[in-house]
């Protein structure tokens, strides 16, 4: 891994949706970590630079909206991304009010994801540089 590329974590009880996004985001040039439940996501998430987390909202146990909470609690400051087959109004209500900065529903359009994380990469990088 190069010191420019970056962690994208992905969080998805789907084993073919974490082999396709992995495949996506090494073609982009990232790192992609991914991991089967939110629990175990969480045991092992850091807050580490530059990183971003691709995350379904319907797992097993934990829901991907309460790691989202979860994460703001522990002081993890990650940009998440939603894919979900789940689409309605009250849960992309509920995604935007816990800090979500996009919200796909599968099957999502690969450029489209490529492009959002990219967004959040590079919003994360000047939000660092210009201090906010």
């Amino acid at each position: 891994m190069t010191k420019n590329t970056a962690v994208v974590y992905i969080v998805d009880d789907d084993e073919s949706v974490r082999r396709g996004l992995s495949r996506l985001i090494c073609s982009a040039g990232h790192n992609p970590v991914s991991f089967d439940t939110a629990e175990s996501f969480m045991e092992n998430i850091t807050n580490k630079t530059p990183a971003c987390i691709l995350m379904d909202i319907t797992m097993p146990g934990t829901t991907g909206l309460l790691v989202q909470k979860q994460l703001s609690e522990r002081g993890i400051d990650l940009p998440v991304i939603v894919i979900s087959a789940r689409d309605d109004d009250e849960i992309r209500q509920l995604a935007r009010d816990l800090g979500v900065k996009f919200y796909f529903q599968k099957p999502v359009d690969d450029n489209a994801l490529l492009d959002a994380i990219a967004w959040v990469l590079c919003s994360k990088q000047q939000d660092r540089v210009f201090g906010g």
